[in-house]
């Protein structure tokens, strides 16, 4: 484990090597995708749409990686990103709850979206797994959903962002 978001030892407390809360406050920010899932719930009160935000601020990376690394990198950083967001939102997951708030998951299927496409089929595929994520419609989103904890948060948006991968590499197939 990276950080149990506990001190390891009185001694690491006392030299102030290991505060307690600071696992939390890392978790909080990589968990909101570094503040963009808190921007609609400060805007207008209500996190709806919230995934969405974070999914736009994703992409750019995603992209980003892929034009300047290849398709291996926007791998890479989609299994890094998903690792992260089950670290980061297990503190926040209770009963099944998916708080609009955390948006890593969504940043982490927008990655898997991505990899190796071209400009067009990418924003396809963004659509794609925005929809797939939005409604549950897509084989294992809805089951991936009601898994409990940290898994269910990220793994519906996972499987939706696979859909949406090959929903783009199908387009690019004909384009």
């Amino acid at each position: 484990m990276i950080c149990s978001c506990r001190p390891h030892s009185a001694v690491e407390v006392v030299a102030g090597l290991w505060p307690p809360h600071y696992c939390l406050i890392v978790q909080r920010i990589l968990a909101s995708w570094f503040g963009s899932g808190l921007v609609l719930g400060r805007v207008r009160g209500s996190d709806a749409g919230s995934g969405t935000v974070g999914s736009l601020v994703a992409f750019p990376l995603g992209w980003w990686l892929g034009s300047a690394f290849g398709w291996q990198a926007q791998l890479g950083a989609a299994v890094a990103v998903t690792l992260l967001s089950l670290w980061a939102s297990r503190p926040f997951a209770a009963d099944h709850a998916d708080p609009g708030w955390i948006v890593i998951d969504e940043a982490a299927g927008t990655l898997f979206a991505m990899i190796g496409l071209t400009l067009v089929p990418a924003i396809f595929a963004f659509v794609v797994f925005r929809v797939a994520d939005i409604t549950k419609k897509f084989p294992g989103v809805g089951q991936a959903e009601r898994l409990p904890g940290a898994g269910g948060i990220t793994f519906d948006d996972v499987i939706a962002g696979l859909w949406a991968l090959g929903a783009g590499w199908l387009l690019q197939a004909f384009l």
